[in-house]
């Protein structure tokens, strides 16, 4: 009895043995098939790859469980793959869409790399994708709307693609936990739909740099959680709904560069005090400067440029401690008064101050002595374009980080200070359409990375400038010193010296002297304008060497001779002007090949021969010949009169016939005289052999000259050699 009940329990145990044996082996076989097809999935990936500069996908080989390879991660229990991270890997291909197997994926990261093609609908399977970065790629075609199957994402990045068309908003709005939404900077297009009101968990949104247009919906002000929002770089118009001001969380809103009009909410400061970032400009907001904004106490960057605004600026704008970058130009600030700038007292509390732009406003008075008080971290400080007036303040040489300066187009006066010498991080210098004088401060160039200078239309004076200012100014590109005082020649070592520049402006001064060759080491010269000086001598012929010159004025100078044909290799010329000069000689009739020269103008010198009739010559209103009498032809338009019948090519022709006419006859006279001769003579000769032959043989015989001989002797019968001529 006992044996026969220990046999029944034997077979028990090997039954549920077997069966957890095949239970096990099953459910291996099953994780094994499932590993499998990942693996597979992520080598259909790799084939699509087809270059891999860095070698990312080297460890995607058999050696190895595919766990293991880079870029890849698997979860713990399951060993499934669950993250696909390959950023700025510079790999190039498409995307597979294989990867749609991988079911169990959360994270795509395959941002900064090189791929295209469109995005696989398949991806619309992986229903467990949290976050999927493909921007900084040159993806293409639409966006799928069946990612909104991945009721899980809470990150979509898709900028800086190619990405077209509109925003699948209304499907995607079922993506409830969606928490950043980038598509920037790709080319989609509509209108943003109010269906975006859905995404209830939004923190930040980057629509910039699309064509999107419209209004913005009402529901974007839904929003509970948003911090950022950036619109800038799209035709978006209307007005911005006030509700998007009274979200709190708000840190950061950019619209610039879009249609946005109305007026900022009063209390917008206060409704935002969480507010770090705020960039207005380019719209077409009016009114006056929020005076809230001060209440928002950790503001950094403040753009209002570019808009209607108008006003008073708040004197307690300092209060924003924080303010790194406040940029209010382009408006109708200011009320051309001596308080508009008062307010500048205040931001000496910001210490952080880098860039400060107040130019093409309305403010008046002197710039007050405190601006040399603000931040020394400023490197950027725009005051042009107003109407300030008095003189450059002491103390702009606290400004040691300074790069740009901007004080053009004001009523400033005065010398420029001293300690201008101190900013030798400057690069950017305009202080042009002033009326500043004296001599410029010697020590302007400690600055040696400046490449920008532009001292025009003031009256400042002093010689050679050149070797005493600006030799050290090593990496000048645009130098514009034209509409001032300035006398001396211009230095041939300046010139040797300063490759780099690109304009370079000096007219309507005093120079003298002549344009030395060394204009030629010019070699990226665009722009060159001499006009309006004292200059004489030549035109050098080393002006053909600035290939790259597009506009030449040398007009109003004292130059003579003639114009080098050698300009005709000039590739980019578009303007020309040589007028008022003592030029003479014919106009190079290799201008003609100056295929974009639509400019010319030779006027007032003493030009001579035929105008030329190709090219820019054939448009009266592309040039000016007046004041040249001694030229003729052209085409009728010019009115100049016709040229001798006889003219340059003509003329020779004509020479060589006559010359042909007269020589040609006399040559045939004088070979058929010697033929006859020497057969009269070598008859004769016969003659007295035969009938004189017993007399003695004379001494004195005649020479005995052949034809070629005789031929070689006259030069080829030539006329020079001829003595006389006539009949026998």
């Amino acid at each position: 009895m006992w044996g026969l009940r220990s046999s029944t329990l034997g077979n028990i145990f090997l039954l549920l043995s077997v069966a957890m044996n095949f239970s096990v082996s099953h459910v291996s076989s099953a994780k094994q098939f499932q590993n499998e097809t990942d693996r597979l999935a992520l080598l259909e990936f790799k084939d699509q790859i087809y270059d891999d500069p860095f070698g990312a996908l080297k460890s995607w080989n058999h050696s190895q469980h595919h766990c293991r390879w880079e870029g890849v991660t698997c979860g713990t229990q399951h060993q499934r793959v669950i993250a696909l991270t390959l950023r700025s890997k510079q790999l190039s291909g498409t995307i597979s869409p294989h990867v749609g197997n991988l079911s169990f994926m959360r994270s795509i990261q395959l941002g900064d790399n090189q791929f295209h093609g469109e995005i696989p609908q398949e991806f619309g399977r992986l229903f467990r994708l949290r976050v999927l970065n493909l921007s900084s790629n040159t993806i293409s075609g639409k966006i799928p709307a069946n990612l909104s199957y991945s009721a899980e994402m809470i990150n979509i990045s898709l900028t800086g693609n190619n990405l077209e068309g509109k925003i699948p908003i209304d499907q995607l709005s079922n993506l409830k936990k969606l928490e950043i939404f980038y598509l920037g900077q790709n080319n989609l297009t509509g209108e943003i739909p109010s269906s975006i009101g859905n995404l209830s968990s939004l923190i930040r949104i980057g629509l910039q740099y699309n064509n999107l247009e419209g209004n913005l919906p009402m529901e974007m002000g839904l929003f509970k959680r948003l911090k950022y929002i950036g619109l800038h770089g799209n035709k978006l118009s209307g007005i911005i709904p006030a509700s998007i001001f009274n979200s709190s969380d708000i840190t950061s809103i950019s619209v610039t560069d879009n249609y946005f009009h109305g007026n900022l909410p009063i209390n917008m400061g206060l409704t935002l005090p969480n507010l770090g970032e705020l960039f207005l400009g380019i719209n077409e907001f009016s009114g006056n400067f929020p005076t809230s904004i001060t209440n928002a106490s950790g503001l950094e960057e403040l753009d209002l440029s570019s808009n209607k605004f108008a006003g008073q600026v708040p004197a307690n704008l300092g209060d924003l401690t924080n303010l790194q970058r406040l940029n209010l130009e382009r408006n109708l600030f200011g009320g051309n008064s001596t308080g508009d700038l008062d307010f500048i007292a205040s931001l000496t509390n910001c210490s952080d101050l880098s860039l400060f732009s107040l130019s093409t406003n309305n403010f008046g008075g002197n710039i007050p002595k405190v601006m040399a008080n603000l931040s020394n971290q400023l490197t950027t400080l725009y005051l042009g374009g107003n109407q300030l007036s008095g003189t450059i303040p002491q103390g702009f040489g606290n400004f040691v980080n300074l790069i740009r300066l901007s004080l053009e187009l004001n009523y400033l006066s005065g010398v420029i200070p001293r300690d201008f010498g101190k900013l030798q991080n400057l690069q950017f210098v305009r202080l042009d359409n002033n009326q500043f004088s004296g001599q410029i401060v010697s020590t302007l160039c400690n600055a040696t990375a400046l490449y920008y200078l532009d001292l025009s239309f003031n009256q400042f004076e002093g010689g050679n400038i050149f070797d005493n200012v600006l030799m050290n100014c090593q990496n000048l590109q645009y130098l514009d010193i034209s509409q001032n005082n300035f006398t001396g020649i211009i230095s041939p070592h300046f010139l040797q010296t300063h490759s780099s520049l690109i304009y370079m402006k000096i007219g309507e001064n005093s120079f003298s002297g002549s344009l030395p060759p060394e204009v030629g080491k010019l070699i990226h010269l665009v722009d060159f304008n001499v006009s309006h000086n004292q200059l004489a001598g030549g035109m050098p012929i080393s002006l053909a060497d600035c290939a790259d010159l597009a506009t030449l004025f040398m007009q109003s100078n004292f130059f003579q001779g003639t114009i080098p044909p050698n300009l005709a290799s000039w590739k980019s010329i578009q303007k020309l002007d040589l007028s008022s000069n003592n030029l003479s000689g014919p106009i190079p009739k290799e201008l003609e090949k100056l295929q974009f020269l639509s400019y010319l103008n030779l006027s007032y010198n003493d030009m001579e021969g035929e105008i030329p009739n190709i090219g820019v010559f054939r448009n009266e209103s592309q040039i000016s010949l007046t004041g040249n009498n001694k030229l003729c032809g052209g085409i009728p338009e010019l009115e100049f009169p016709p040229c001798p019948v006889i003219k340059g090519k003509t003329r020779g022709k004509l020479k060589v016939i006559i010359l042909l006419s007269i020589v040609l006859p006399a040559a045939l006279l004088v070979l058929g005289a010697l033929l006859l001769y020497f057969l009269v003579y070598r008859k004769r000769e016969r003659r007295m052999v035969a009938g004189f032959s017993s007399m003695p043989t004379r001494i004195d015989e005649l020479l005995r000259v052949s034809y070629h001989e005789l031929l070689r002797a006259t030069s080829g019968f030539s006329s020079e050699n001829l003595i006389g001529s006539g009949n026998f």
